[in-house]
């Protein structure tokens, strides 16, 4: 998780950054195939080079990122379970119950879909 440390020290509410670093340290532990970056000032997990998801802080909440195909998959379910969606997030409020079965969901599928992705994005 060294990989994070920096971006969660940032994280200003310390309720705020220990959600954060519970998040990262689940997906790392339930994946932990997966490699642990940070760019665009973003912690992001990607497989054989290829992104799977990201995580991003505002105010009041944070955002996964499961890219705009898993968007696509993923907002009906996003929207039952209380969450807002825009085209390329799922903010989850700060004060929100964080449903790990469904993050769980996207990033299998995110693995699943771009096994055979050659490039960052999806094409």
């Amino acid at each position: 998780m060294k990989e994070f440390h920096s971006f969660i020290e940032k994280i200003d509410d310390l309720g705020h950054r220990e959600i954060m670093a519970n998040i990262l340290s689940w997906v790392h532990e339930q994946f932990p195939e997966l490699e642990m970056v940070v760019k665009w000032n973003q912690p992001m997990f990607l497989d054989h080079g290829t992104f799977i998801i990201a995580f991003s802080i505002a105010k009041g909440h944070f955002s996964l990122a499961p890219e705009a195909y898993g968007m696509e998959m993923f907002r009906e379910k996003a929207i039952e379970l209380g969450y807002n969606t825009t085209k390329m997030l799922i903010k989850v409020k700060w004060n929100d119950t964080i449903d790990y079965e469904f993050l769980r969901q996207i990033i299998d599928f995110n693995i699943a879909d771009k096994k055979e992705c050659n490039s960052f994005w999806r094409q």
